[in-house]
């Protein structure tokens, strides 16, 4: 089955346009990825279809009083909320508790009651239009280097995405991580975290140490662009006041699951269910690719990114993922898939094409480890 809207092709625009935003600004045009990049995760990890469940098998669709509502269990905090969820201590297996919880709930109050408990979740019926994907608005003067500096204080696939397509088209990035937690990528394949980050200077920060803070402030006021993916009352504790950087010139993009005015938490395959990018079959919902929102978002912030590099002005740019998603979901263009011998094929008004399996690039470098660059750059800011 096929995706809803045009997933894809809102792939290759955003890529043509980081394309060109880079030749304007260095007179070359990058050697980019294409749309296949939306696959790509899935290839390096092996995974496959794993309907109802996600690729990654950590988010489901469950059906409700009234409709659906899909929930993120990635990580141990998620599951430890089970309990607080379903309203019993002792729930069992934790899939199955949210299932059966799910069924005598209503859709929106499935909804506000898994975000109280700061749980990544959505409700695929209840899409939110209300604004564009990404929002900006002006800062103050810009004063660029011909290299530009961009700080990746971003972690899993979107943010470092975005930072990745920057640095193809000659951005030196500087990718921050937390000394005591790490992009969680570093516990995924290997090559996943080479791809993305491969030839981009590593430094690692004890967000608990002043004088570790301080330096980061530091460099972060030294960027050309600032890229981070945190709630703002986090970076507020940093003393890293986004609106203050932009308006002395310091461009920033912040990418959120649904906007910076907003504290719901979400992942790339919840986020992108709950823009509508789901297919029902049988009378069951599932989620369509690997973590979408992930990859759409990404390159829709490289391409902010890459134009707002070209500006004389700084930029605050606001991404929001399920905004983003929202913008590219809606009924699929008319096609037919069908099966012959062993292959898929997507047959349409004019053409049709084999169904390609997802393919991985080779990663151009390794990622070096956990804060190997930290010295070289923070004392070059003395």
């Amino acid at each position: 089955m096929a995706a809803p809207g045009d997933p894809a092709g809102a792939v290759r625009r955003a890529l043509a346009r980081v394309a060109e935003a880079t030749r304007r600004r260095t007179g070359a045009l990058p050697t980019l990825p294409d749309v296949r990049l939306l696959g790509e995760r899935a290839a390096i990890a092996g995974l496959r279809r794993n309907g109802p469940w996600s690729c990654g098998g950590a988010f489901r669709l469950l059906p409700t009083a009234d409709g659906w509502w899909g929930v993120s269990l990635p990580r141990p905090e998620d599951i430890e909320m089970v309990p607080a969820l379903v309203e019993d201590d002792d729930p069992g297996d934790p899939w199955e508790a949210v299932a059966r919880w799910a069924r005598g709930a209503a859709s929106a109050d499935a909804v506000a009651r898994g975000r109280l408990l700061g749980l990544p979740c959505c409700d695929p019926a209840s899409v939110d239009r209300s604004r564009p994907g990404v929002v900006a608005r002006q800062g103050g003067r810009r004063f660029p280097r011909e290299r530009p500096r961009v700080v990746d204080l971003t972690s899993l696939w979107a943010g470092p995405l975005c930072a990745h397509l920057l640095g193809l088209g000659g951005a030196e990035v500087v990718k921050v991580e937390s000394r005591h937690r790490p992009d969680g990528s570093r516990r995924g394949p290997r090559a996943f975290l080479d791809l993305l980050h491969g030839g981009h200077a590593m430094v690692a920060v004890d967000f608990h140490d002043p004088d570790a803070v301080a330096r980061l402030r530091d460099l972060v006021a030294s960027a050309d662009l600032v890229l981070e993916a945190s709630r703002p009352r986090a970076l507020a504790r940093l003393g890293l006041d986004a609106d203050a950087l932009v308006d002395k010139g310091v461009s920033w993009l912040s990418i959120t699951a649904r906007g910076r005015d907003c504290d719901a938490v979400g992942f790339g395959d919840d986020v992108a269910a709950g823009a509508g990018l789901v297919v029902e079959d049988d009378g069951e919902l599932f989620p369509c690719g690997d973590a979408l929102a992930d990859p759409l978002t990404g390159v829709a912030a490289a391409a902010a990114a890459a134009e707002a590099l070209l500006s004389e002005r700084a930029a605050l740019i606001d991404v929001s993922m399920h905004h983003v998603c929202a913008e590219f979901s809606g009924p699929p263009a008319p096609h037919e898939v069908v099966r012959r011998a062993d292959r898929w094929w997507v047959a349409w008004d004019g053409g049709e094409a084999v169904v390609a399996d997802p393919a991985p690039r080779m990663p151009l470098r390794p990622a070096g480890e956990l804060g190997v660059d930290s010295e070289r750059i923070l004392d070059g800011l003395r």
